[in-house]
């Protein structure tokens, strides 16, 4: 059983087996332009993702959703889910946006005015930053707690939904609040709600997310089916991203900032920050030599991977100068703190036109 609310380390090998995700890799080659991401294996898994690339091809109609939990600061992980959702908006997606402020309520303790300003400030200010265009017509961002449409699904929904399973899948016991346990069917009806007729449904619908969130999606497939007669819904597809590892190790996290690259840095702070991150070389220079070095472990290596370098043919070439031994940690270090400082550089630039551009975006949406 997974907790989608804590910070988790996964095998992604065992988790692919025993939850029945299949290899992302198998539907690289069906794919006319595939994102790095999902050329390079950081896009590890996925279920029915078959159906998105037939709606691509086929310049059909199908949506991708994916939530924003304003409980807290952005990191450079959190890129890759709108590094997505840019390249879906250049595939014709319809992409909705849920700030899930009822989520963050009842698991953080976040108030809705804080979760508002959160969303604002820090999730909607970079993700405008990043390149999504929340002017277009096919963009929809929304508070949870003010969209009726999916609030009265969700209750809908609850009716073929009992504790019993919710405690199957998330754990829940006589201790969870209630507000937490309903937490998780306004997620369904999030990704439900762009099947509904007069979101133009029922159509293909992709939810980006890590393993960590995939208890929600199983529920979603699960509801889904129960609702077919009634709603004609299509099982949601999902793709799994690989967590990138913090700058001492383990999983990057907003709650342990000494983990993480903030995206509200200063490029001088993000610089300083990779020079001091963990890498996978040996413990001496003559036995880096000798038997190289193991990107594979290496974080400098995964903010190469992730996010720093366009060019797979470069990349390689780090990766195996790495192995043989003939590039060092302190040079590779040098290398990659450079570009994230010229990465920030330009990105805080952004980030500040983004700021002005953000505080509209939810006008009208009032808090409580």
């Amino acid at each position: 059983m997974i907790d989608p609310w804590s910070t988790v380390s996964l095998d992604y090998e065992k988790y692919i087996e025993q939850f029945g995700i299949k290899l992302f890799k198998e539907m690289v080659g069906e794919l006319e332009d595939p994102h790095w991401l999902m050329r390079r294996g950081i896009i590890f898994g996925h279920r029915d993702f078959g159906r998105i690339v037939k709606a691509i091809r086929e310049k059909k109609d199908f949506a991708v959703v994916t939530g924003m939990m304003p409980s807290g600061k952005m990191h450079i992980g959190h890129k890759m889910v709108v590094d997505q959702l840019v390249w879906y908006d250049k595939h014709g997606a319809d992409i909705h946006i849920p700030i899930a402020d009822l989520e963050s309520y009842s698991a953080r303790g976040i108030d809705f005015d804080q979760s508002r300003q959160l969303a604002i400030e820090e999730y909607i200010t970079n993700y405008i930053a990043l390149g999504l265009d929340f002017k277009k017509d096919n963009v929809n961002v929304y508070l949870q707690s003010k969209n009726i449409v999916v609030e009265d699904l969700a209750y809908l929904l609850a009716k073929r939904v009992n504790f019993n399973e919710m405690k199957a899948i998330y754990g829940f016991n006589g201790s969870t609040n209630i507000a937490h346990m309903y937490a998780p069917l306004i997620q369904v009806a999030d990704i439900l709600h762009p099947q509904l007729e007069k979101y133009g449904g029922p159509k293909p619908t992709v939810v980006p997310v890590g393993p960590d969130q995939d208890p929600h999606i199983r529920l979603t497939r699960d509801i889904a089916d129960r609702f077919k007669n009634q709603f004609n819904f299509v099982a949601p597809s999902s793709t799994y991203h690989r967590f990138i590892t913090g700058l001492t190790g383990g999983k990057m996290s907003s709650s342990q900032p000494k983990t993480a690259i903030f995206l509200s840095d200063s490029p001088e702070e993000a610089e300083k920050k990779v020079k001091t991150a963990k890498t996978g070389g040996r413990e001496s220079l003559q036995e880096q030599k000798e038997l190289g070095g193991v990107p594979e472990q290496c974080v400098i290596y995964e903010m190469l991977l992730y996010h720093l370098m366009d060019s797979d043919e470069k990349l390689t070439e780090i990766y195996t100068n790495c192995k043989n031994g003939t590039l060092m940690c302190g040079e590779c270090k040098n290398i990659t703190a450079e570009l994230m400082k010229k990465f920030f550089e330009d990105f805080s630039k952004k980030r500040e036109k983004a700021k002005k551009l953000a505080e509209n975006i939810l006008d009208g949406e009032s808090t409580w």
